[in-house]
């Protein structure tokens, strides 16, 4: 069975992720997590996700994959310890010793080499096996054909993970040194400041307050940004080549993020929603342009409007409960009475709730909602539930 694999980085993105169809999720914890401190997770965080992930029969990884220093390694005995008795059932390592000294410390806990290792050939996969992983996160810059032929030459229970959807960095598998070397923050360490998301301008030396717009087309001049990565149209290409868990990132993203591609993703391996229709749904979160990236060979070098996001919707609302005709909704964004709201619902498809009333707890009309987290109520015939989500076309 393939594993359809969601980031979270908040309870809120954990219960989207579950409700709209991932088999497993991926968090960070306290340590060596590799992105902002916010998005990981204290240990009696991972417990209690752990809990409810696996009361839905699904499973939870513990991202450990920033490089390491020697007295970090010295946490990692009772770190891995930790993880295993919250219920993690894999984490997720690039460091040769932080794999090694979690496995002796913790053979029971499961171990995935993360893409930040770069493990793109049947030798690396190998060793990386003999070590104790249980997994490898393939290397990004890998083709379609360079799985399959690496998956043919490593042992049969050896699983392979590969990115299907999200943020590309433009360096190899991530290993970017930009964000270091302008304002000493590693991205290697989790403090990625994103410097290749920004629009540059050319100096000459004689002129040092003068600059030189880079242009490449419409004005834009995001040289070094990539491009999202978005495979909807490559799932079955990729689990016929061996890949045995599609991996979104997005673990800094927000519950209608993890909401929307987890449900586009699932319906496509499910085979009830049809890759164009997928396709549209992707376009409605924020996104860069997107691109396939290595799978069918080189990634395209036109890199126009490349850090420009663009949605087709705007996140309007949650549903908190629908009863006796009567929606009861907690705001996201502005709409205004009126308005015809979409739903996405792992149950429902192509519904509309049309907020021609809008009233707030007290009962008094709502013309205009623009408070965030006011909860309101509307009324439809819609047989919503808890844990819906509404958006606006913009």
């Amino acid at each position: 069975m393939t594993e359809l694999l969601a980031p979270v980085g908040s309870k809120a993105a954990l219960d989207a992720a579950l409700r709209f169809g991932a088999d497993a999720v991926y968090l960070g914890g306290p340590m060596l997590q590799l992105r902002a401190k916010s998005a990981g997770f204290s240990f009696d965080g991972i417990a209690d996700a752990a809990a409810r992930v696996h009361q839905a029969g699904k499973r939870l990884y513990v991202t450990v994959n920033s490089l390491a220093y020697s007295d970090e390694i010295d946490l990692l005995p009772a770190y891995a310890n930790t993880l295993h008795e919250c219920g993690a059932d894999a984490a997720i390592v690039s460091d040769l010793g932080v794999l090694t000294t979690m496995h002796n410390a913790c053979p029971a806990l499961e171990l995935h080499v993360s893409t930040q290792a770069s493990c793109m050939n049947h030798a690396a996969a190998r060793a990386w096996y003999d070590l104790g992983a249980k997994r490898i996160v393939l290397a990004r810059e890998m083709t379609v054909e360079q799985i399959r032929s690496l998956k043919q030459r490593i042992p049969d229970d050896l699983e392979l993970e590969a990115f299907v959807h999200g943020a590309m960095c433009m360096a190899y598998s991530g290993r970017c040194l930009l964000s270091s070397a302008i304002l000493g923050r590693s991205g290697n360490r989790g403090d990625c400041a994103q410097p290749c998301r920004w629009s540059y301008a050319l100096v000459e030396e004689t002129r040092p307050n003068q600059s030189f717009p880079i242009v490449e087309e419409d004005g834009h001049s995001y040289v070094l940004s990539s491009r999202d990565l978005n495979c909807i149209g490559l799932l079955d290409e990729l689990i016929d080549a061996g890949v045995c868990s599609l991996k979104i990132e997005g673990r800094m993203k927000t519950e209608y993020y993890a909401a929307v591609v987890v449900n586009a993703y699932r319906r496509v391996l499910d085979g009830t929603m049809s890759v164009a229709d997928a396709r549209r749904e992707l376009d409605s979160v924020s996104h860069r342009p997107y691109t396939t990236g290595f799978y069918h060979g080189e990634l395209p070098q036109d890199h126009s409007n490349a850090g420009t996001y663009t949605q087709t919707h705007r996140f309007a609302g949650v549903v908190l409960d629908c009863q006796n005709g009567v929606a009861t909704v907690e705001q996201r964004n502005r709409f205004v009475e009126g308005d015809a709201l979409e739903v996405i619902s792992p149950t429902l498809q192509n519904a509309v709730l049309h907020a021609e009333r809008i009233s707030d707890e007290s009962g008094a009309p709502v013309a205009v909602a623009n408070r965030v987290l006011q909860v309101l109520r509307i009324p439809t015939d819609l047989p919503l539930q808890s844990g819906d989500l509404l958006r606006i076309r913009i």
